[in-house]
């Protein structure tokens, strides 16, 4: 069964204006999300700022977001890293805080090989009981690429290794991937801009950013297709592309922030190297959420 189905939100962390984790904000998002109708919650990822976050401050996080969701919908904790071992330690720390599941990223500046990459998450997997997903972001990652049937061979001979968030842009791969896995890999899209060609092409949902402004509106792109709405997906799709394209003309998540900013929320600083967004971007940003009517 996989983790989820549908919408999952690759929410942001909110700081205070003194860059320390802001709780009572968090708190806020969460309940946002789940009141929009997002489907899960993933934690400490890219858009979680996770890469500046301390070990303890990354755990507490986790941690908060576990109990505050309560077990009304999936958590899933990044525990990621470059290192095999950092990645172990988070893993085993988000189970033990009570983390639904794991999204695990490719090992990033090491650049290791299809057998490293196999083994690398053989071993975070082993050292967990809860599922694992693998989450292929070549563009993150120095351009190091988990090829399809590493992500089948993983799925298949790891048993907590459920399936694969994937950004990689590469529809060829994808399609070979799917057609490799013959239903053993639980594919989730990692571009907003694409949900309604990874459904047809197998997925059960996305891992958003958009989620974030328009919850409910990322949802119904996912049920609608999968509840055999075809057209209905597709309008929703394409009517969020600006708004998508918005999102990603600053490095994510500097957008999404400005954005939940703009809405009334407040997410505090971004922690360096992240900056601001540029005036004549978040001017290009507000009036792409107007359109879509999330502001």
């Amino acid at each position: 069964m996989a983790v989820f189905t549908g919408a999952g939100v690759a929410i942001t962390t909110p700081f205070t204006q003194n860059g320390e984790v802001d709780f009572p904000r968090f708190a806020e998002q969460i309940e946002y999300q789940i009141q929009g109708g997002t489907d899960a919650i993933i934690v400490c990822g890219t858009t979680g700022e996770a890469s500046t976050l301390s070990h303890e401050e990354h755990i507490d996080v986790i941690s908060f977001c576990v109990k505050q969701v309560a077990g009304r919908i999936p958590v899933i904790a990044g525990t990621g890293s470059n290192a095999t071992e950092t990645a172990v330690f988070l893993s085993q720390e988000a189970e033990r805080v009570g983390a639904d599941a794991l999204l695990v990223v490719t090992p990033y500046y090491n650049k290791c090989t299809q057998k490293g990459l196999f083994e690398h998450f053989k071993i975070v997997a082993d050292s967990v009981k809860i599922p694992v997903i693998l989450y292929n972001i070549p563009g993150r990652t120095g351009g190091v690429t988990i090829l399809p049937e590493t992500v089948v061979r993983l799925c298949r001979e790891v048993k907590n290794i459920v399936g694969v968030k994937d950004a990689t842009d590469n529809f060829s791969n994808i399609a070979r991937m799917m057609a490799l896995a013959d239903g053993c890999v639980d594919l989730y899209s990692g571009n907003d801009n694409q949900t309604v060609p990874m459904l047809a092409l197998g997925a059960k949902g996305v891992i958003s950013v958009l989620s974030n402004i328009a919850p409910r509106q990322t949802h119904d792109i996912v049920t609608k297709y999968l509840d055999g709405d075809i057209e209905g997906s597709r309008a929703l799709q394409l009517k969020s592309i600006a708004l998508i394209d918005a999102l990603f003309c600053e490095v994510n998540p500097i957008p999404v922030k400005k954005g939940i900013e703009l809405q009334g929320r407040d997410t505090g600083v971004l922690r360096r190297p992240l900056t601001q967004m540029e005036d004549v971007n978040a001017a290009r940003l507000e009036k792409a959420m107007k359109e879509y009517g999330v502001l």
